[in-house]
């Protein structure tokens, strides 16, 4: 079902992220089964750096899909104390290993540590984040390569929902290097699910609502809760929340749960975005595999 941008009055019809990473990781899970049968068992590593409760809580659930999915997940966890120098030699290790294919470290980490120069040691092919410099050159460049995983989420979750994004006009609320530059590169290529007119907008300018409220897709991606409200929104348009923040373990969304009064279809507040992000790990990681094998 497609949906089209006109006013409404109506609550906006929800978008959520759980239908499309279930396709996403079907897919995934045939990919992974159709390697193993031919004698390769996927990898996908975590590094885990201290002892965040919130942070160990995520590795486990990227473990839990993983053995579901039928990858194998080594896993190191380092003490806070960790220096730069014990994060690069794990990185060096699982680059060195021809059986781990897609490695994953935890962000945040300690204070101390620096994560971009983590991010530099890895190898770029097994970055299942996307989001090594290598990575980011190939997205702007329209080579193939890991993709941002939230970026290709949305891109994904509007296609699977029927949204028309070729030819419209997308505002990216957001200019940050994890989703609003890299999102706004992969709508604007030539693809039919993208080829987009993309404005990226952030909350240096003053008047950032000029141009929300003329946006048929507005993705917000601020990290701003509560940034994007009714009066930012155009009748009608289609609102993806995209930027979050945490308070603990709740999220604080981007997006005021009351535009769904002004939208024509807007992302739940819980399960949009995030449900595709994983999946989209996922989907690096047994590509990453079969590049490995020669299958990519």
């Amino acid at each position: 079902m497609s949906v089209s941008v006109s006013p409404t009055t109506a609550t906006a019809r929800l978008l959520p992220g759980k239908p499309v990473a279930e396709k996403i990781l079907t897919e995934v899970a045939e990919q992974v089964a159709a390697l193993r049968a031919a004698g390769v068992t996927p990898a996908l590593a975590t590094v885990l750096v201290g002892d965040d409760d919130a942070s160990a809580g995520y590795i486990r659930i990227k473990q839990r899909q993983a053995a579901e999915l039928g990858f194998a997940s080594p896993h190191v966890h380092l003490p806070a104390s960790a220096s730069q120098q014990d994060l690069h030699r794990v990185l060096a290790d699982f680059n060195a290993d021809a059986g781990v294919h897609g490695v994953l470290v935890q962000h945040p980490i300690p204070g101390h540590l620096d994560y971009d120069r983590a991010l530099d040691v890895l190898d770029p092919d097994k970055d299942v984040d996307g989001m090594h410099p290598v990575n980011m050159g190939r997205l702007a460049l329209g080579l193939p390569g890991p993709l941002p995983c939230t970026p290709a989420g949305i891109e994904a979750l509007l296609a699977y929902h029927g949204v028309p994004v070729s030819g419209r006009e997308v505002v990216i609320l957001g200019r940050g290097a994890t989703l609003g530059r890299p999102l706004a590169m992969l709508l604007a290529q030539k693809r039919p699910t993208a080829n987009a007119a993309v404005t990226v907008v952030h909350t240096g300018v003053a008047d950032w609502p000029r141009y929300t409220r003329r946006a048929e897709i507005l993705v917000a991606a601020a990290g701003v809760p509560g940034i994007v409200r009714p009066e930012h929104v155009r009748p009608g348009a289609v609102v993806v929340g995209g930027g979050v923040r945490y308070e603990g373990r709740r999220l604080l969304p981007d997006v005021d749960e009351s535009c769904a009064e002004v939208a024509g279809a807007i992302t739940p507040r819980v399960g949009g975005v995030g449900p595709t992000t994983v999946a989209m790990l996922f989907r690096n990681a047994v590509r990453a595999a079969q590049r490995a094998v020669g299958q990519g």
